[in-house]
């Protein structure tokens, strides 16, 4: 891996990580995630192979990515405070984060040492044209994963600050109303 790559996949755990802390639900907490996955596509992201079973690859990476990041989303604490919305990344919510961004990291790293053969005969049998498609299939799950936690987010704050109680929203009894 590279200095760039070690770089960006740090900084966004560190993104979850710094939601361990309660802090207010404001447009930073949107575009700092999003600027990150945004330069990561467009690093590495050169073409989405459409070739064989690439797109089903893709697909479930993607649907794995989406699943990460709805839970990760649902299980992030949002509670009203004053005029401001607050969250906090729970356990669950960071557990979730960590576990995609290291399972790309593994993935990675075994591929770099030892684990590239393995990957070329699984594309060969499994009619996957190369190693483009690993590449798109790992960079839209992040996004993906990056792009649904925000989103959930996003939709869950609208319901806490209009004044919706949770049990009828159907959301984790981890939303609070009040200080």
């Amino acid at each position: 891996m590279t200095s760039t790559e070690w770089i960006t996949d740090i900084a966004l755990v560190l993104v979850v990580f710094r939601q361990l802390r309660e802090g207010r639900l404001d447009l930073k907490t949107f575009v700092v995630p999003l600027a990150i996955v945004a330069f990561v596509a467009r690093q590495y992201l050169d073409s989405v192979p459409t070739g064989g079973n690439d797109l089903v690859l893709i697909g479930t990476l993607m649907a794995a990515g989406a699943v990460l990041g709805i839970a990760g989303g649902v299980f992030t604490r949002i509670r009203v405070s004053g005029e401001h919305l607050l969250i906090k990344a729970g356990a669950v919510s960071a557990a979730l984060w960590v576990a995609g961004m290291g399972a790309r990291m593994a993935f990675q790293l075994w591929t770099e040492h030892g684990g590239g053969d393995d990957v070329a005969r699984f594309s060969l049998t499994h009619h996957i044209t190369g190693g483009q498609a690993w590449v798109a299939a790992f960079v839209l799950m992040a996004l993906t994963e990056v792009v649904t936690r925000l989103a959930t987010i996003f939709l869950r704050g609208r319901r806490v600050a209009a004044g919706r109680h949770p049990a009828a929203t159907g959301l984790v009894p981890s939303v609070e109303r009040g200080v």
